[in-house]
């Protein structure tokens, strides 16, 4: 039986759910938010009512899954008196791709949600280019994110 508490597993779940959103904010990035502008006015606001609901049900779980294996690892590595298997979390790759994560949580609901709420209003095209150039943030850091990730993971566990 695998145990989800190990640092492998919290590892290598972080490593899969970081590994699909990576991909996913880059499809957003380069396909789905330039195509807002191609949103016919009158129809916009219904699409992006139905965009947002659609979209939270596929990057919630994940962000979440994301979220919380990374901080599940870094407090097990803080309170653990096995430094051996749990360095992992407290390691300097470990720490900057939760850095990332947190600028990722920031960006995402200082900057894309509100920027998402005003849409939900009324379609505005310089929201939509905003949303585009600011979106950038997200895309790098969670490509930063999953490097420094498969690096951990291919130095400190053997698949």
């Amino acid at each position: 039986m695998i145990d989800p508490l190990t640092p492998r597993t919290l590892l290598l779940t972080q490593l899969l759910a970081t590994a699909m959103m990576t991909g996913i904010i880059w499809f957003v990035q380069i396909v789905h938010y330039p195509l807002f502008l191609k949103v016919p006015a009158e129809g916009f606001v219904a699409y992006e009512q139905s965009h947002t609901i659609r979209t939270g049900f596929v990057v919630a779980p994940l962000m979440l899954v994301e979220l919380g294996t990374a901080t599940l690892l870094l407090v097990l590595s803080l309170i653990s008196g096995e430094k051996m298997s749990l360095s992992i979390g407290l390691s300097p790759l470990s720490l900057w791709s939760f850095g990332c994560l947190v600028l990722i949580w920031a960006s995402t609901f200082l900057i894309q949600v509100p920027l998402h709420h005003l849409l939900e209003q009324r379609p505005e095209a310089k929201a939509m280019e905003l949303l585009v150039s600011t979106n950038w943030i997200r895309t790098i850091l969670w490509s930063i994110r999953l490097g420094l990730l498969a690096f951990l993971v291919s130095g400190k566990i053997i698949l």
